[in-house]
């Protein structure tokens, strides 16, 4: 149910959307291996703390050495404040729907098994599979949210 807001709170501007998404892993080399050589993706941004994925033109994948944010950053543009995490998280990229059973080959080929499959009730299909740090993956095709 929707919260009504209070007589002085402004409404909130709208979002455009979700920029980044983070995930922290025990080992960076390996981790951008998997997201490099698995799943074709090119940095945007490296150093010994993290790797920046761009995604489809539209969202950034940040690849964190686990605990190598655990301090603020200081930039020349400001401060970062600390962050990190752990435990598997899962993540979901978009996929065309004719890309599908490529992808189900790619996997195949790099040794990367697909640990489940689902068939959505608006007609959109997904696979899960791990990275080599347990997060869970999916390949998602349209028909999977209202949105999507």
């Amino acid at each position: 149910m929707p919260v009504s807001p209070l007589p002085d709170d402004p409404v909130a501007p709208p979002l455009a959307g979700v920029l980044e998404t983070a995930l922290y892993v025990d080992d960076l080399e390996r981790a951008r291996g998997f997201y490099e050589e698995v799943l074709g993706l090119r940095p945007i941004f490296a150093d010994g703390r993290l790797t920046a994925y761009d995604v489809g033109g539209r969202s950034v994948l940040l690849v964190f050495q686990r605990g190598a944010s655990m301090h603020a950053t200081r930039l020349p543009g400001g401060v970062i404040p600390p962050h990190d995490g752990s435990g598997p998280v899962h993540y979901a990229l978009a996929i065309a729907r004719d890309d599908l059973p490529a992808w189900e080959a790619r996997l195949a080929a790099k040794g990367v098994a697909i640990e489940g499959r689902t068939d959505w009730p608006r007609g959109g299909h997904s696979i899960y599979f791990r990275d080599p740090d347990g997060h869970l993956g999916e390949l998602a095709t349209p028909g999977i949210w209202p949105i999507y």
